[in-house]
C-alpha cells in the first residue's frame, strides 16, 4: 500500500503508466503469436498465449491495486472518476489481447494464406493505433506540468486526432479482411471460419478501445 501511495504522491499518473506498460506487454506479443500460427508451430502458439495471459493477470493485479489504494481524500489534478475510467479502458485492451490468445489455442488454426497481406496490414494498423494511445498516456506528466493547457494540451489533442484517424483506417482494412474471409467460406471449415471471424473482431476492438482511451483523455482536458 505504501508503494502505491508513494507512487501517487510522486506523480498521480505513474501507476496509470505502469499499468499501461503491462497492457502493452500483452498487445506486443500478438505479432509473435500470429507468426507462430502461420508457421503452424502450435507449441509456440500455446507458450505465447500463456505469456499473454500471464501479462493480462499482472495488469489485473495492478488495476486492482490502484483501485483499492487510491484514497478518496487524495488530491488529484483530474477527477478521480476520470482516472479510474481511463484505467478501466486500458485494462479492457489487455482483456482483448487475452481473448485473442485464448481463441488462437482452441484448435490448431489454419492460417489464411490468401489473406496474409491484408491481415498483416490490419494487425499493424491496430498496433499503430494502440501505440498512439499509449503515447498519449505517456504525455500525462507533461500535461500535469502545463496545468492541462497551452501547447502541450494542443499537442495531445493532435495526438488524439491521429489515433482516431488510424482507428478509421483499421476499420476499413477490417471490412476488406472480412469480405476476403467470406469469399473463403467454402474453402475452410466452419470452425476455422468462425474462429478467424472472432479473432478479427477482437483485434479490431484493440483499435476501438485505443480510440476510446484517447478520447477519454481529451474529454478530461476539456473539463479542465
Amino acid at each position: 500500500m505504501l508503494t502505491i501511495l508513494n507512487l501517487f504522491g510522486r506523480s498521480p499518473f505513474a501507476p496509470l503508466q505502469s499499468h499501461m506498460d503491462k497492457v502493452a506487454a500483452c498487445v506486443y506479443l500478438l505479432p509473435e503469436l500470429f507468426e507462430s500460427i502461420q508457421k503452424q508451430d502450435f507449441q509456440s502458439v500455446a507458450l505465447i498465449a500463456e505469456k499473454i495471459c500471464d501479462f493480462e493477470h499482472q495488469a489485473d493485479i495492478a488495476k486492482n491495486d490502484i483501485r483499492n489504494h487510491l484514497p478518496k481524500s487524495l488530491f488529484l489534478p483530474i477527477d478521480r472518476g476520470n482516472l479510474l475510467h481511463i484505467l478501466t479502458i486500458q485494462d479492457s485492451i489487455a482483456d482483448k489481447a487475452e481473448d485473442i490468445a485464448v481463441l488462437a489455442t482452441l484448435k490448431e488454426l489454419e492460417f489464411l494464406t490468401p489473406l496474409e497481406s491484408t491481415f498483416k496490414e490490419f494487425l499493424h494498423k491496430n498496433l499503430e493505433t494502440f501505440e498512439g494511445a499509449r503515447r498519449i498516456i505517456k504525455e500525462m506528466h507533461e500535461l500535469l506540468e502545463s496545468s492541462f493547457g497551452g501547447i502541450e494540451a494542443e499537442k495531445v489533442r493532435g495526438m488524439v486526432d491521429d489515433v482516431s484517424f488510424k482507428e478509421h483506417e483499421a476499420d476499413l482494412i477490417q471490412r476488406k479482411l472480412l469480405k476476403g474471409l467470406f469469399q473463403m467460406d467454402n474453402q475452410i471449415t466452419f470452425g476455422t471460419f468462425h474462429l478467424w471471424q472472432r479473432i478479427f473482431e477482437a483485434l479490431g476492438d484493440i483499435a476501438n478501445l485505443s480510440e476510446n482511451l484517447a478520447h477519454r483523455v481529451r474529454t478530461t482536458l476539456e473539463l479542465k
